[in-house]
């Protein structure tokens, strides 16, 4: 049984990892249900060392989980509300249900989100058995490419 348990600890704190985290960053999480993926966030907060913020911190973010759903209203303003404390270099992650789950996003929601609010899509990873996680950055000017 511990053996179970450490492989998916292990899977947990490698998924952290492909979220870009790393020990001590400030991670803020937003959305928060009786729905998220608790064994993610024990994984993450290990792996900052730290407790998540909530959506009321007033520091500078390194990473946000915006856990989002259908019903959750306009992920443009979820955006723009979870960028605003955001490190310059900072990720905002957007967490939402896998396809045949309750509350699922279609990828095209979020696609089209996120030119309006300035922000560049760079990848989709799971993050658990029930949810998908979207990485939105800031893109890169022409002037810091050189």
């Amino acid at each position: 049984m511990t053996a179970v348990v450490a492989a998916g600890d292990a899977e947990y704190s490698s998924v952290a990892e492909r979220l870009g985290i790393k020990p001590d960053m400030v991670v803020q999480e937003i959305g928060w249900d009786e729905d998220v993926d608790d064994d993610l966030r024990a994984a993450i907060e290990e792996h900052i060392g730290g407790d998540l913020l909530d959506e009321d911190a007033d520091e500078v973010i390194d990473v946000v989980l915006l856990w989002w759903r259908e019903d959750d209203g306009d992920l443009v303003d979820a955006i723009m509300d979870a960028r605003s404390p955001l490190d310059e270099n900072g990720i905002i992650w957007v967490l939402t249900p896998k396809t045949g789950q309750p509350g699922h996003v279609e990828p095209s929601e979020i696609a089209e989100a996120v030119p309006t609010v300035g922000l560049a899509q760079t990848s989709n990873i799971s993050v658990g058995p029930n949810w998908s996680g979207t990485k939105l950055v800031s893109p890169k000017s022409k002037s810091k490419q050189r």
